[in-house]
């Protein structure tokens, strides 16, 4: 399992995950906002996603959890 975790602290503007999802190494899990700017967070790896912690318009602090990605039998 690889968990996603937010690189700075922000608002959760977007989430483009659900639980079942299938991602790409470098997929936009999610869009953050800080100081009018989008950041968007990738996955680190290829998968499928098992759980997602935010919720559009939650906040987060560095290094909050925001999706866990389950990489086994991933090639």
């Amino acid at each position: 399992m690889t968990d996603v975790r937010a690189e700075i602290t922000a608002n959760v503007w977007k989430v483009n995950v659900e639980v079942g999802a299938s991602v790409a190494e470098g997929d936009e899990v999610a869009i953050l906002e800080s100081m009018k700017m989008e950041i968007p967070v990738e996955s680190p790896v290829s998968g499928t996603v098992t759980a997602v912690h935010v919720a559009p318009d939650s906040q987060v602090k560095e290094g909050d959890l925001i999706c866990t990605v389950d990489a086994s039998g991933q090639g």
